[in-house]
């Protein structure tokens, strides 16, 4: 126990001293989870928009009103399906509207369409865009047909209806930011031991220092723990005020679970990806190999989390690939305790996965640093 008390102090030591990494630490924890917390936005916002109104009747201007801030943004009213192409092509525009000219005309008969081109390049905010549309060019239609045959709302009263009442549960508002600010706080948590801990034992090899410490009365797991142990720390309590600062302070989102729950999980889950840095660091020869390496592994990983699809939509050969990837089980751990504000009894399977799966990645990196550096 003296002797891994004096490797951690060490290990604390490099670490305070080095200044570019605290730095780095820092912006991880504020700047870049507020950025990736405002930066990406699911929702239709301001959504930019052209308009070929061909009819110009009194119709075609009373549907065009409907299509306002904050939700769409009407760029410019075009005269030419060229001048359509040539917006959407540019990026300029993402969503063309075009009234054909007999717009009100067909109106009165039942009869009237209207197009609507739109960029599909971002398909989550292009779908959510079309179904807004859809939806207002419903509700116009309704209106119409009141208005037609003088309806009022005692002559709905007595028709089969249906009454949808809609319930948004642990995010009332539907904020992208509540979502997206945790998810970039998960994948920081998820990258930064990785490389913190394949930094610091391949810097030690390239300077040599590892085989000064092998030559020593330390054991070989005493390093190995004193390279983890650090990163677990520094790593769980940045986490923790980036939780209290950003996600809770900045962000607004209520924390509606045990956060003594979840700090320890998170603990856990970082000791197992440190852990990954350790055997990457041991298979490797510089950092830039390293660096080559955590990328092939963190981008699967957090494609297949479900961060971006949950699970039950993906092929069922990945859904399954997915099991293997710790973060799978720590996003519904981490999005369960801190927005639902579950408890133990919804959460164990998430832990008993996290636990698992971090058992086998620290059994292989211990056998990997063990082979490397026996002693």
């Amino acid at each position: 126990m003296r002797r891994l008390v004096v490797l951690l102090k060490k290990e604390f030591l490099q670490l305070l001293r080095d200044k570019i990494l605290i730095i780095i630490l820092i912006y991880a924890f504020t700047i870049d989870v507020y950025v990736g917390g405002e930066g990406v936005k699911l929702e239709v916002n301001n959504f930019p928009t052209i308009i070929q109104d061909q009819s110009k009747s009194f119709k075609s201007r009373e549907l065009i009103s409907r299509f306002r801030e904050p939700y769409f943004k009407i760029l410019a009213f075009v005269e030419s399906d060229k001048e359509v192409v040539d917006w959407l092509d540019r990026g300029k525009a993402l969503m063309a509207i075009i009234i054909p000219p007999d717009f009100e005309r067909k109106v009165d008969k039942g009869q009237g369409k209207i197009q609507v081109i739109i960029d599909g390049t971002m398909s989550i905010t292009a779908t959510m865009a079309v179904s807004y549309v859809a939806e207002i060019a419903n509700d116009y239609a309704i209106e119409l047909l009141e208005r037609k045959e003088k309806l009022t709302k005692h002559f709905f009263e007595g028709l089969p209806q249906i009454d949808e009442r809609t319930r948004v549960l642990f995010n009332p508002n539907c904020l992208s930011h509540w979502f997206m600010g945790l998810a970039e706080l998960f994948n920081v948590v998820t990258m930064v031991p990785l490389l913190i801990t394949a930094a610091v034992l391949i810097k030690e090899k390239e300077y040599g220092t590892i085989e000064q410490l092998l030559v020593t009365p330390v054991r070989s797991w005493e390093i190995f723990l004193a390279k983890i142990l650090p990163t677990v720390i520094i790593v769980s309590l940045l986490t923790m005020l980036s939780i209290f600062i950003m996600i809770k302070g900045v962000f607004k989102v209520p924390i509606r679970g045990n956060l003594f729950l979840f700090y320890i999980v998170t603990c856990l889950y970082i000791f197992s990806l440190s852990s990954i840095g350790i055997a990457i660091a041991t298979m490797v020869r510089n950092l830039s190999q390293a660096m080559m390496v955590i990328m092939i592994i963190l981008v699967p990983m957090l494609m297949i989390s479900g961060v971006w699809t949950p699970p039950e939509a993906m092929r069922l050969f990945t859904r399954y690939i997915s099991l293997l990837s710790p973060m799978r089980y720590y996003l519904d751990f981490g999005y369960g305790v801190i927005l639902k504000g579950n408890s133990l009894k919804y959460v164990w399977q998430d832990i008993l996965g996290i636990i698992f799966i971090g058992s086998l990645l620290l059994f292989f990196s211990a056998l990997r640093f063990r082979q490397s550096f026996a002693k």
